[in-house]
């Protein structure tokens, strides 16, 4: 199993649409059963081994940094989006320098991983290779909340990310591997993580692996009060 122990935390966004929740409230510091979404997000990171996480901020980026502050058991590294925001994969170019020169993982902050006899970092791990600039977690339909969506992509025998059309449609759950050098050259500009993954697709190097975990989406307040539901059966 490769060691990845660099991670991008995606937390820029502004979170329109849970915003009725907590107007006050970043979404990546909204609570559900009381613990933050970012640190839901952090803690599947440092159970896989994560010892750096670099954390972009943009929207009430002042409360996030103060409440990052309370985490000691991961090194913390601040990729500032005040002036603007980059997107997900600009968010990523501009956190190339303190990312380093190995794969990283790089996650959301609106979903959380409901774990089982499997890490969700480790089954990522365990089908990173050399042949993929791009490894992406899939869960199967049926065991997310908060996802209304008929799937975003397949996956292929050999791990290859197909159309929804072309095989069972399965939801991406935000959780990746990826490798610096898919980034390389790119301009510090707003624009998508979905650039970078057709860019990998073209080169044959776009993956995914199917984690039989489940997925909670928590992007909106229905999502979250799923999510709630959820956990508390648990």
């Amino acid at each position: 199993m490769v060691d990845i122990t660099t991670a991008m935390v995606l937390a820029a966004g502004l979170g329109t649409r849970i915003r009725s929740l907590d107007p006050e409230t970043p979404k990546p510091l909204i609570k559900v059963r009381g613990k933050a979404l970012i640190d839901y997000a952090l803690d599947t990171l440092r159970r896989g081994g994560v010892e750096r996480a670099v954390v972009n901020v943009h929207h009430k980026a002042d409360r996030l940094e103060e409440h990052l502050k309370g985490r000691s058991d991961v090194e913390i590294l601040i990729s500032d989006e005040r002036g603007e925001r980059l997107e997900t994969g600009g968010g990523i170019v501009k956190a190339l320098p303190l990312l380093g020169s190995n794969p990283f993982f790089c996650t959301n902050t609106d979903s959380i991983l409901l774990e089982g006899d499997h890490a969700a970092t480790d089954v990522l791990k365990d089908h990173w290779n050399d042949e993929a600039d791009a490894l992406l977690l899939m869960v199967r339909l049926k065991d997310t909340s908060g996802f209304d969506s008929d799937g975003d992509f397949a996956l292929g025998h050999d791990g290859a990310i197909l159309p929804k059309e072309e095989g069972e449609p399965l939801a991406y759950t935000g959780l990746q591997i990826l490798r610096p050098e898919l980034f390389a050259g790119a301009k510090i500009e707003p624009v998508s993580t979905r650039a970078f993954w057709a860019k990998a697709r073209d080169r044959g190097r776009f993956r995914g692996v199917l984690f039989d975990g489940g997925w909670m989406h928590v992007g909106d307040p229905a999502g979250h009060a799923q999510a709630e539901e959820r956990l508390a059966a648990r």
